[in-house]
């Protein structure tokens, strides 16, 4: 019988790199990915027979340890692992309050990732092994700098990348921004540049170490000028 493992993740390329790292790393794993809670208890509503559920802290209909209490509380038998760039040990020890049978921080290597997974799937409770005031301050000083790249995008660049992490081809983000092809290529090269990553899916990996939905409310609510004024690079 396959090992079932649920991925509850709404940035797609995250997603898809978890599941590419599993399905290559433990034999006979079977995965669903869902990227809302309403999604994933659709998913268990259908079929509970889930061995594990790796659960983001942050949805597009839900935020924080909502997600997590409700799914707990409907399939109490179903271990959850949160998956959060949000790893401090305060965060790491309410998750565990609320029901988790563990925590991955999304910054984990890949080798720990997948030894974390398998580690969860023999029915341990998994956190992450850096959480000492030494590593967790350089976890923060690594974020604090991630987050000054993002900063430094234009609202054009941070409109570009927020497409890619949705999944979003040159093609259709030019479609959904009104703008040509040759535009937003060249976004997507600045905002590579600045994020000093050399591809969208290290680009979408990096920014999924962040709450990026809440960069871009500030920087909405920010009164900048539009994209209109961006159309030429």
């Amino acid at each position: 019988m396959n090992t079932r493992v649920l991925i509850v993740e709404d940035h797609p390329m995250f997603a898809e790199a978890v599941h590419s790292v599993l399905e290559r790393a433990i034999r006979g794993v079977e995965i669903h990915h869902a990227d809302s809670l309403e999604q994933a208890k659709g998913l268990l509503n259908e079929n509970s027979d889930f061995d594990l559920a790796l659960l983001d802290l942050w949805l597009p209909d839900t935020q924080g340890f909502e997600g997590l209490i409700e799914l707990r509380h409907s399939y109490p038998k179903m271990p959850i692992v949160v998956l959060s760039a949000f790893a401090s040990s305060g965060v790491v020890d309410k998750a565990l309050v609320c029901g988790a049978s563990g925590f991955i921080s999304k910054a984990t290597a890949r080798d720990d990732l997948v030894s974390a997974v398998s580690s969860a799937l023999q029915g341990h409770v998994v956190v992450p092994t850096d959480l000492s005031s030494g590593g967790a301050a350089a976890e923060k000083g690594q974020l604090r700098q991630l987050t000054k790249r993002v900063q430094s995008l234009s609202r054009a660049q941070l409109r570009v990348l927020e497409m890619l992490c949705q999944g979003l081809l040159n093609k259709q983000i030019a479609h959904e921004l009104a703008v040509g092809e040759t535009t937003v290529k060249a976004h997507v090269s600045e905002v590579l540049r600045k994020l000093n990553v050399s591809s969208r899916t290290q680009a979408v990996l990096e920014v999924s170490k962040l709450d990026f939905g809440a960069l871009l409310a500030l920087r909405w609510s920010a009164g900048e000028a539009g994209l209109a004024g961006e159309r030429t690079v």
